[in-house]
């Protein structure tokens, strides 16, 4: 192994350990997105320690402690290079105590959240991941029957790794998604949750409904939960365009400037609204920058017949023109 090499595994081990922790700023979360985007290495380095991470629950903490020592000589360089992968992140990860249990029915508990316009990647114990949008704020609880996360606020993607005999449950106050191992994105907005898949199969129940009653997604396919509990029938979506906020990007395809203007609220200090129902149903296509809504308010103009206000509580309103 090279020492560029040598040196991107210990910048990927740095910022797996830096991750786990609940307070990591917006300006970090941007620098580590940066570092991942930076070089296909970078990316593959930091994949290799969460895989890693989620094999340490299949291992004593004996052999966990004896994978951290030199191995023999004899051992060929492939060999070696693979136990070098794995003293890189036991290490650091023994060292600052990130293990809560060292087996498969440990439990393990932490928050996360987002501020305005932040996005954060996380990476759970069992190798499963989490990315979070702008003002988003959940609760991990994993247990020896079920891993559940609970989202209070924000919107998720969840890659979950498969593990039959622990479901892993998504609830929010309407409702919830229960899977074993998939690809998908909640969204808990003021009166829905609203749920995309993007791999794999999951299924969606209300808050009430009992076990035997629920809606079953599968790739390409969405569903909401209105806010009395009421699940809708399965329907088509585009996974890229939902969840294109990953990559800093809304995309906007035919939407009501109702839906663009709940969406774009999420990424301002103060929202932004509708004057009239004639004007909520005009129709927007574009791509903007999540960070840059601004941009999006000065081109609209351009774009459909409608201006845009600022009113005196510093919130703005889009008008007829």
């Amino acid at each position: 192994m090279d020492h560029g090499q040598a040196s991107v595994r210990d910048e990927a081990a740095r910022w797996f350990v830096r991750l786990q922790e609940p307070a990591v700023d917006v300006e970090e979360q941007r620098r580590f997105e940066a570092w991942l985007c930076a070089d296909p290495q970078h990316r593959e380095e930091f994949e290799v320690l969460q895989g890693l991470w989620s094999a340490t629950d299949l291992l004593p903490e004996a052999r966990l402690y004896a994978l951290c020592e030199t191995p023999p000589t004899r051992a060929k360089r492939r060999s070696l290079l693979r136990y070098a992968v794995a003293a890189s992140v036991l290490a650091v990860a023994l060292g600052v105590g990130l293990f809560s249990g060292l087996n498969h029915t440990s439990n393990y508990s932490a928050q996360f959240a987002t501020a305005l316009g932040e996005r954060r990647h996380v990476a759970l114990p069992d190798g499963s991941v989490i990315d979070l949008n702008s003002r988003t704020r959940l609760q991990v609880n994993y247990e020896k029957g079920q891993r559940s996360i609970e989202l209070s606020e924000g919107e998720a993607m969840f890659s979950v790794e498969h593990d039959s005999a622990r479901p892993f449950v998504v609830t929010t106050d309407v409702g919830k998604v229960t899977v074993t191992g998939t690809r998908f994105d909640v969204r808990r907005d003021a009166t829905q949750t609203r749920v995309a898949v993007e791999q794999g199969t999951v299924k969606v129940q209300g808050r009430e409904a009992p076990g035997d009653q629920f809606v079953s997604l599968t790739a390409g396919q969405g569903t909401r939960v209105d806010a009395q509990g009421n699940v809708a029938a399965a329907y088509p979506i585009n996974a890229d365009e939902l969840t294109a906020w990953r990559s800093g990007k809304l995309v906007f395809n035919n939407a009501s400037l109702t839906d663009v203007a709940e969406e774009v609220s999420r990424y301002r200090a103060k929202p932004l609204r509708v004057d009239t129902a004639a004007v909520g149903h005009l129709r927007l296509t574009s791509v903007f920058k999540s960070d840059d809504t601004d941009a999006l308010l000065r081109a609209l103009p351009s774009i459909l017949p409608v201006a845009v206000r600022t009113l005196d509580d510093g919130s703005q309103e889009i008008i007829s023109r």
